[in-house]
């Protein structure tokens, strides 16, 4: 009888968690019409694939018809040389971006967007943190403090996935370091400042309580290095829900907006998908997984949704002859 009695209230217990987590998950799921969506574009990656990253990033514009836009302002690319300032190739982007109307995200920091997550210029190797930190202050203000004068920048995002310090070649974490950040820019425009998150790896206040519109990261199949294997994230979209709940309860103060700042929209495998076979491509990204995952990203409750892949897309259309990616993505914009 005393068994029974634990086995009931054992099963009383599950059921009432099961309950306020199914209630602590209540959140408004947006129509399609709703929606709204952008993509992350980085000429490097482009460049690193052997395609004119201008023609790319003009196809995006007049053929795509994006309107908002990820750019990032890659340290290593802008002061390649101590106090030597080149923004030519940025210019050009936000400049093109401004004739076709459309809003830019601006990203800035030693932690930007594509592997390997940190792109510092050469010659920091030899420099105390200290001293980095100061020449990152400064580039930060002068990349700031030139394209604040642009209507078509939209927000500034400070650092990417500053709390998953395992991911990528980059030094540990400084906290501090990044709240100096975020409030340089704060001091120098009042534009919304966003701070980026894991989906799936991190818990979300210690971002979110940082900025005006927290950004996080969703995919729904990767590749692991450390396991070895391929892994598919066995998540219903009640979980990004509930993290958004708790993410504005625990956050303090809590972020105006809530946005997927990169929702997965290539393949990601053992190695660069330009190395992988067609059918390897498609054990974590293809045309079905990409409509799979437009849905189940518009059940997780978001409304505001950056891309990541548009160049792969182009890739696929201009390497392989394969438009299905592109033609479907267009249907967004």
């Amino acid at each position: 009888m005393l068994r029974r009695y634990k086995i009931l209230i054992a099963l009383g217990a599950i059921i009432l968690l099961a309950l306020l987590l199914s209630l602590a998950s209540i959140r408004p799921i947006y129509d399609q019409s709703e929606l709204e969506y952008g993509v992350t574009f980085s000429p490097r990656f482009i460049r690193g694939m052997g395609l004119n990253w201008q023609a790319a990033f003009t196809d995006m514009l007049d053929d795509l018809g994006v309107k908002k836009l990820r750019l990032s302002a890659y340290w290593d690319e802008i002061e390649y040389k101590q106090d030597i300032f080149n923004f030519d190739d940025l210019d050009w982007q936000v400049n093109e971006a401004g004739k076709k109307n459309a809003e830019i995200i601006l990203a800035v920091g030693g932690r930007l967007p594509r592997w390997p997550e940190c792109h510092f210029p050469g010659w920091v190797e030899e420099l105390k943190d200290s001293a980095r930190q100061e020449e990152i202050l400064d580039y930060i203000s002068k990349t700031v403090e030139r394209y604040k004068v642009n209507s078509s920048i939209a927000a500034w995002q400070v650092e990417n996935e500053p709390f998953l310090p395992h991911f990528g070649d980059c030094p540990k974490l400084d906290a501090k370091f990044l709240d100096q950040e975020i409030a340089l820019v704060r001091s120098l425009d009042s534009r919304p400042v966003i701070v980026t998150d894991s989906g799936e790896l991190s818990v979300w206040f210690l971002a979110a309580s940082r900025a005006d519109i927290f950004g996080t990261t969703l995919y729904r199949d990767t590749y692991s290095s450390h396991l070895g294997r391929y892994i598919h994230y066995p998540i219903p979209p009640g979980f990004f829900r509930l993290k958004q709940n708790l993410a504005e309860f625990l956050s303090m103060p809590k972020p105006e907006e809530i946005i997927v700042i990169e929702l997965q929209a290539e393949p990601w495998g053992p190695k660069p998908y330009y190395n992988l076979t067609k059918e390897e491509r498609g054990r974590t990204m293809n045309l079905e997984k990409f409509k799979e995952i437009l849905e189940y990203s518009r059940q997780a409750g978001f409304r505001e949704f950056y891309l990541w892949g548009i160049e792969w897309w182009y890739w696929e259309k201009e390497v392989n002859g394969d438009s299905l990616l592109w033609e479907e993505a267009k249907k967004l914009f």
